[in-house]
């Protein structure tokens, strides 16, 4: 008899090979969106965000109505003023989610 190890395994005649799947190890790319677990609750929220948003809104009208009637001259609204911001910079005000 030989002595040693084969050191190659020769196929069986009538034997499939499984194909090897190549799996990406650590993290992928790209967000995750993870439903939640109570779909109920994120519509009640979303409902309560638009109302408050409604209700800021007419009260803002209201108080400019208000104010532009008892003063004897016009009343003009000046909106803040816009700077360029730089690409890389992050606006305040705004989530970077």
């Amino acid at each position: 008899m030989a002595q040693g190890s084969k050191k190659f395994k020769t196929p069986r005649p009538g034997v499939a090979k499984k194909p090897h799947q190549n799996k990406a190890k650590g993290p992928r790319k790209g967000g995750r969106s993870i439903a939640p677990k109570k779909t109920q609750v994120v519509e009640q929220q979303k409902l309560k965000k638009g109302l408050e948003i409604a209700i800021r809104n007419n009260i803002e009208k209201e108080v400019t109505q208000k104010a532009s009637l008892s003063l004897h001259k016009p009343l003009s609204l000046v909106k803040g003023a816009e700077r360029k911001a730089k690409p890389g910079e992050a606006r305040p005000g705004t989530s970077s989610k």
